[in-house]
């Protein structure tokens, strides 16, 4: 925390991964390309406060610029978690999202909450599972979570106070983009 008693909380995006766009990837395990994550990382190590608390998610893009960045901040140390894993997407991953048809994708917008996409997790069950990590991981003088597009958006509904969401039009758009962050800030 910092002297006016409030709690950053930055959120960080993993490099371009290394796979082709237009694919779903979810939970793929998928390396992130080195000189976009190199890149991140010298930025991160520039801004973030001493003490910060550092959680990645497991997936090797994610771990790839924790490592980087401890590399150059030797004052930090981080550890994985896996609720800050991307959303699961079971057997959608690795699949063209234009493959996976209209269809499919329309049987997950009709029930956004509960459709469980590929087989794998629905977004009711992905928001419960950000929400446990956000409640458990606000701690000391802030935190810096290397994780998906996903989790990001998750957290920044759940930080506008929406537990749940019904509609996939009250899923947000905006993400930051690869390499990229935003800080949020709480009493």
């Amino acid at each position: 925390m910092n002297s006016m008693g409030v709690n950053t909380h930055f959120l960080v995006r993993h490099a371009r991964p290394l796979i082709e766009p237009g694919v779903c990837y979810g939970q793929l395990d998928v390396a992130a390309d080195a000189d976009a994550t190199r890149v991140c990382a010298q930025a991160l190590a520039g801004v973030l406060p001493n003490g910060i608390t550092v959680v990645c998610s497991p997936l090797q893009r994610c771990e790839q610029l924790a490592q980087v960045l401890i590399g150059l901040r030797a004052d930090l140390s981080y550890k994985t978690d896996p609720r800050l894993k991307e959303m699961d997407f079971g057997l959608w991953e690795g699949q063209r999202w234009d493959a996976i048809g209209a269809a499919a994708l329309d049987a997950w917008a009709a029930d956004f909450r509960h459709h469980r996409p590929g087989g794998g997790e629905s977004v009711g069950q992905f928001m419960q599972r950000v929400a446990a990590a956000r409640d458990e991981l606000r701690v000391g003088c802030g935190t810096l979570w290397i994780t998906h597009a996903g989790v990001i958006r998750a957290t920044m509904l759940l930080h506008g106070g929406h537990q749940q969401i019904l509609h996939a039009s009250q899923w947000p758009i905006d993400a930051p983009g690869f390499g990229c962050w935003i800080q949020l800030s709480t009493p």
